[in-house]
């Protein structure tokens, strides 16, 4: 029988706290991460570049969103070095405040009919800022959730990292709905759409109030106390879990459901090159709707992880996701917006979530304390970064006038989920490996009648306090 004062970290745990910190901060950071997105779906291809072909401007949009993608890689070596040797705490504090001042800047930039080329230029260098800022964020807060929470629950607290990022892009098209509603077209396209921006003073204020009070993890603490925190944690996670960053890796290739859910439908359903028609208020309810229900789901989907395992919800989620990106993409070509909303609900607010309340907690439980941010961080971001690029892509293949863009984007999307399924199918599996031995290949797992005994403890335990 497994003693857990053996392989747990001794120190308070400050679950709840943390929790909380974490779900907030990542609200706040998605909140300024995708009204980016937005925008450049429904308004940059109009403000920003050259007015002439439209191919060429929802093109070159849709790039400086992924060219956030660019820098996260660049970020995740430098804020994973800082998590892993300064703490998880300081981490997310310096990812909040280049996130903040990054967001609102993009809010003062003037346009290409006022300066030219120099607006797009400037659009693109704080879009890098705003990638290297996030980069720290998901690797951050996920694993000081995780190292805070009770052996049992991991999976359930740590997924509430991910139903805040779901929040953050509620709140983006939420900002979004009213002004697009209630402005005319000519005052939205030149000053209503920066107030979303202007308003991550928030971010700057809220997350710093929130997270000054979250204590360092007893992990982190005791690896400082033992002398184990690496100097170079970078080296160090390449030497010990160089195969499980590659999973992660391809793992995170799941970026394409999003991608396909709100950058290039967004794209395809609202620009008036491709004729669909789609209103930008009507479309922005889109992604609402299917966010508000994956914000329902995230909790439940965690919990269950859990209680079976963290690969299967993944699988499922992967290959689920891949195949609906057919009916939504379709739904979309043939204009019927019930069914479209129907097919949003099922890929992003239900299926999708089989991955994505997973990947917070099943992400860090591959690596050692003493290189879980870095490893995490840079695998994950780099997968992210691949998928970043396919807008302009998906763009590119399947430009407006085209046909069968359904079929087209839709196979790319399913080919990848597929290899975010194999991948996730090859990992060891997580749940039952009790903190300080996560990381090992080797480690062994808790007998499973023993953590049900275990989980079943905690949760009594939780309920009365």
């Amino acid at each position: 029988m497994a003693n857990p004062t053996e392989h747990e970290p001794h120190g308070a745990h400050q679950t709840k706290k943390a929790t909380a910190s974490g779900w907030i901060g990542s609200a706040l950071e998605y909140y300024d991460f995708f009204i980016y997105a937005t925008a450049a779906s429904l308004i940059f291809p109009q403000i920003f570049f050259p007015k002439g072909d439209p191919t060429v401007a929802i093109v070159a949009s849709l790039a400086t969103y992924g060219v956030g993608y660019v820098a996260r890689p660049i970020g995740a070596f430098v804020l994973g070095h800082w998590g892993d040797t300064h703490g998880r705490k300081t981490v997310l504090l310096v990812c909040m405040f280049l996130m903040g001042f990054s967001t609102m800047a993009v809010g003062l930039l003037p346009t290409y009919q006022q300066v030219g080329w120099l607006a797009p230029a400037l659009l693109v260098l704080l879009r890098l800022i705003q990638g290297f800022a996030v980069a720290g964020e998901i690797s951050g807060a996920s694993s000081m959730i995780l190292e805070h929470a009770p052996f049992g629950r991991r999976g359930f607290f740590a997924s509430f990292t991910l139903q805040g990022v779901q929040a953050g892009q509620i709140l983006a098209a939420a900002v979004f709905l009213p002004l697009a509603h209630f402005l005319p077209a000519e005052e939205f396209n030149t000053w209503g759409w920066r107030i979303p921006f202007l308003l991550s003073i928030v971010v700057i204020i809220a997350g710093y109030i929130i997270r000054r009070e979250v204590a360092e993890t007893p992990a982190f603490a005791e690896e400082g106390e033992h002398g184990a925190v690496p100097k170079a944690p970078i080296v160090r996670a390449f030497q010990d879990s160089s195969r499980d960053m590659l999973r992660v890796v391809c793992m995170a290739l799941m970026n394409v459901i999003p991608v396909v859910a709100t950058i290039f439908g967004a794209a395809y359903a609202v620009q008036p090159a491709y004729g669909i028609g789609f209103s930008k208020g009507l479309y922005l309810w889109i992604p609402v709707l299917g966010n508000i229900l994956a914000v329902i789901v995230i909790p439940f989907v965690g919990n269950l992880s859990d209680r079976i395992g963290r690969r299967p919800p993944i699988i499922i989620g992967a290959l689920g996701a891949g195949l609906l990106s057919f009916g939504y993409l379709y739904a979309i070509s043939i204009k019927d917006v019930p069914l479209a909303v129907c097919m949003s609900l099922l890929m992003w607010g239900v299926v999708y979530q089989g991955y994505n309340a997973i990947f917070p907690s099943f992400y860090p439980e591959l690596f050692p304390t003493r290189t879980r941010v870095t490893a995490m961080a840079i695998s994950q971001n780099v997968g992210t970064l691949i998928t970043a690029l396919l807008p302009a892509l998906f763009a590119t293949v399947a430009p407006p006038g085209s046909s069968n863009i359904p079929l087209t984007i839709g196979s790319f999307a399913f080919g990848i989920t597929i290899i975010s399924a194999v991948a996730a199918w090859s990992a060891r599996e997580t749940y039952r490996v009790h903190l300080n031995d996560l990381g090992e290949p080797n480690a062994v797992p808790v007998d499973k009648r023993e953590y049900d005994r275990m989980r079943a403890q905690t949760l009594a335990g939780m309920a009365s306090a």
